[in-house]
């Protein structure tokens, strides 16, 4: 068989590949309306959507992977499809940090998948206001930063507001240089958020020293400002080179690669377990020798891992001060529920924010 005979008879295997797919796929369509009726019926349709089943199917989907693809890939693919299936029950109202194109959105679409409704806010407050109203299902707001540290802005609202933390999202912070040329040949200026030209300074000093660096308030503005001007560039994302129709100039210029930023879901409901769990505190402690120790005690007692501690002042008096900390663990798993209790006995203030299936990283 020559090398023709042979291309023909793979592509015609894929032919029919596809084919079974697409089959598949509208079979599990079919089967997600079915859920919706029953759901319907029930009254349960403000439980349509299950962020502890999709993080089970999705743990599945990792754990059965026989490749070539990688594991990220069969659960991007997957997600796609429960985003679509899901949004013929009802379609997800999603509220961000704007503007679009940026890394907020990225991570929206990360987890929700593109089959979402999307609105772009231009406060972290007004995310949250969004979802306290029923205005949209669920918010994703940024909370911490590799290199930059925490966004205490975010941590602040957990304070008033009722909403619960539903998921989490690690994204990976790729900075591309988008333009609407082919290179990098006769760019004048080049647009970015402050933070994004600092953390790219490096390569923009050895491959564009000429051009004129502009501050502006996102890189969303930015790629739109370079969409706009044939002679401008923008650091940016991916989504923003999607949303505004430029080119990829250059890939992956940031200094620092394996800079990451972790966004939280926040909702109205409460999560049930998926079986690998974060638990996220906010904690008052009286102001005495030895009360941080004590404080933390329990969770050394039932073998619970602390990952992260963040203090902040409460608003409540001067060098008052509460403290978020996330745990491993669902607030429903004996041991956690068990030092939990201990803990509110011994702390002056405690909120539990939400249980909420693990980021995959």
């Amino acid at each position: 068989m020559n090398e023709s005979d042979q291309l023909k008879t793979i592509r015609e295997r894929i032919d029919r590949i596809d084919d079974q797919l697409l089959e598949l796929i509208s079979e599990r369509a079919r089967c997600a309306q079915d859920v919706a009726r029953i759901k319907q019926v029930a009254g349960e349709m403000n439980d349509f959507y299950r962020p502890d089943r999709e993080a089970q199917i999705l743990a599945r989907v990792r754990e059965l992977n026989p490749g070539p693809l990688s594991d990220d890939e069969a659960a991007r693919l997957i997600r796609e499809v429960m985003s679509a299936c899901l949004a013929l029950e009802k379609p997800l109202t999603i509220a961000f940090l704007g503007p679009e194109g940026t890394f907020t959105q990225a991570a929206a679409l990360r987890h929700f998948g593109h089959s979402i409704q999307s609105t772009a806010l231009g406060s972290i407050d007004l995310v949250f206001r969004e979802v306290e109203s029923g205005s949209a299902h669920y918010g994703v707001v940024p909370v911490e930063n590799s290199t930059e540290g925490v966004v205490n802005h975010t941590l602040d609202m957990f304070m008033r507001s009722p909403l619960h933390i539903c998921g989490e999202v690690q994204q990976r912070i790729e900075l591309h240089l988008l333009g609407k040329g082919s290179d990098t040949s006769g760019i004048r200026r080049v647009y970015s958020h402050q933070q994004s030209l600092a953390q790219c300074r490096e390569w923009l000093d050895t491959n564009l020293l000429q051009a004129e660096r502009i501050a502006v308030s996102s890189n969303g503005e930015a790629a739109r400002r370079a969409a706009a001007e044939p002679d401008s560039a923008a650091v940016a994302s991916e989504t923003a080179a999607e949303l505004y129709g430029l080119n990829r100039l250059a890939r992956n210029i940031e200094d620092e690669p394996g800079n990451t930023t972790r966004f939280l879901v926040i909702g109205r409901q409460t999560v049930a377990p998926s079986g690998q769990d974060k638990t996220s505190l906010l904690v008052s402690v009286r102001n005495e020798p030895g009360a941080l120790y004590t404080l933390l005690a329990p969770f050394n007692e039932h073998g619970i891992s602390m990952t992260r501690i963040e203090s902040r002042p409460s608003r409540r008096g001067v060098w008052d001060y509460v403290f978020f900390v996330d745990i491993e663990g669902h607030a429903g798993d004996a041991q956690v529920a068990a030092a939990l209790a201990e803990l509110e006995q011994r702390a002056s203030f405690l909120k539990v924010l939400g249980s909420y299936p693990r980021a995959q990283v």
